[in-house]
Parts: C-alpha cells; sequence; structure tokens
C-alpha cells in the first residue's frame, strides 16, 4: 500500500566496504518516516468510527504489518494514538483491542461529569481568556463548519477530532489544569462521535458552537456557561436515543 524506499545501490559510495564489521554511514541525517504512523493512525480511525472494527475486537499488529505492508513501529504509534483517544485500549499479555463502546450508565457518567466541569470552566475562561486564545477557538469553530462535509464517514471522523480540540481549547483557557486533565483523559467526544454517524449531530453542534464563541466575544461568563450547558445537555439528547433504539 506504501511505497517502499529504494534499496542501495551496490555500486554507491554508501554501500558497506571491507567485510562485515564495515557500517553504512549515509552522508546526512536519515529522514523518519513520520508520514507512515499518520496514515496508518487514518485508517484504523476510519475503521474504529464506522464500527468495521467492532467494540472489543483484537487488533492484531503483526495482521497489519501484512496487511499494509509497513513496519511495527507506524502502526504502533497510530495505535498509541488512538489509545489516547480512548479508541483503542491495550491488555496486557494481549495487544490491542477496540475500546468496548460506551455503556448507558458509563454514557449517563460521563455527561453529568461534563456538565458539572465545562460550563464552569467556559466561564471562567471567558475572564481569563486572552485575545488570542479565543480567536483560536473561533478559528477551530468555523473550521467545522467550511472544511466539513458531513455526508462521508472521512468528514466526520474529522468533525469528531475538531469538537474534541474545541472543548479542550475552552477547558485550557479557563487556565485551571485539572479542568482540561480530566476532559482530556475521559476523551468523551470522539467515542461519543461513534455512536451514531449523523449530519444531525454535526450542524446542531455547529449552531450551538456558534452562541458559544459569540458569549465569548461579549466577555460574558454567565451567557457562556448557558450556552455550554445548552450545547452538552443538547448533545446528551441527540446520542442518548441510540440506547433506546
Amino acid at each position: 500500500m506504501f511505497a517502499r524506499p529504494p534499496r542501495p545501490d551496490p555500486s554507491s559510495s554508501l554501500a558497506p566496504q571491507g567485510g562485515q564489521d564495515a557500517a553504512i554511514l549515509p552522508a546526512g541525517p536519515v529522514a523518519r518516516p513520520v508520514r507512515l504512523a499518520g496514515e496508518v493512525y487514518e485508517i484504523l480511525l476510519k475503521r474504529l468510527m464506522a464500527l468495521e472494527i467492532e467494540p472489543g475486537d483484537r487488533i492484531s499488529v503483526d495482521a497489519l504489518v501484512r496487511e499494509l505492508e509497513v513496519s511495527q513501529t507506524p502502526i504502533r504509534e497510530a495505535l498509541g494514538r488512538l489509545e489516547s483517544q480512548g479508541l483503542v485500549v491495550k491488555v496486557h499479555l494481549s495487544g490491542y483491542r477496540a475500546a468496548p463502546q460506551l455503556t448507558r450508565k458509563q454514557f449517563g457518567d460521563l455527561a453529568e461529569l461534563r456538565l458539572l466541569i465545562e460550563p464552569a470552566a467556559a466561564a471562567k475562561a471567558a475572564v481569563l481568556m486572552s485575545d488570542e486564545e479565543r480567536d483560536a477557538i473561533a478559528t477551530i469553530a468555523d473550521s467545522m463548519g467550511q472544511r466539513f462535509s458531513m455526508d462521508t464517514q472521512v468528514a466526520y471522523n474529522r468533525f469528531a477530532e475538531e469538537d474534541t480540540r474545541f472543548h479542550a481549547a475552552i477547558a485550557k483557557a479557563s487556565q485551571n489544569e485539572l479542568y482540561h486533565d480530566i476532559l482530556v483523559r475521559q476523551a468523551v467526544h470522539v467515542r461519543l462521535f461513534r455512536l451514531r454517524l449523523s449530519a444531525r449531530v454535526t450542524t446542531d453542534a455547529l449552531v450551538e458552537h456558534a452562541r458559544i464563541i459569540d458569549a465569548f466575544h461579549a466577555r460574558d461568563p454567565d451567557a457562556v456557561a448557558a450556552a455550554m450547558r445548552t450545547h452538552l445537555e443538547n448533545a446528551y439528547a441527540r446520542f442518548v436515543g441510540i440506547y433506546d433504539s
């Protein structure tokens, strides 16, 4: 799937000389193929979010090496990134598995946690954030509306990631590190979007994000907290139905 680097020319000056103890000495620093890890990540994210890899399924590194024709390094880097998002779990002596889907109780617990933390974080951010932080958050919200068409799984995955960035940036702007750390560690946003592929989820969220941004521009902590609370309550309503279907 991925292009392999060319093999060294035996006649090249870089070829080993003088027996088995000779080393190949590159003329300059060797570029690390970081692009491969990003490509593997994109492939696995699409499969996880589309439930092509179902919750609890084992993810074999060796099988991915054979399928994608890359080494273990970019695969493990991609899996580590997915683990940090809560989409993959590493099981002792068993390797990687797709994270189990949220149960209804876990979903409710996370919704309750977010309602306790995020309106308060947003209210603090409205007072303490710099203009640069406010503009950066507004840029994320704007990009979610402009760059993503919501008719494909890939676009939906992107929206979920940008939603994570949006909420994390607000928590960070509150200058309360615990708010930010809790939200990042829970990695709730991408996992919630895995519950359902829906254009309605994205279009409604865009409108609610815009109201939050408007309140930030007004530097009104009460209005920001109210807008964030409404957004979270609506998000809960949009996703909870999946447990009743």
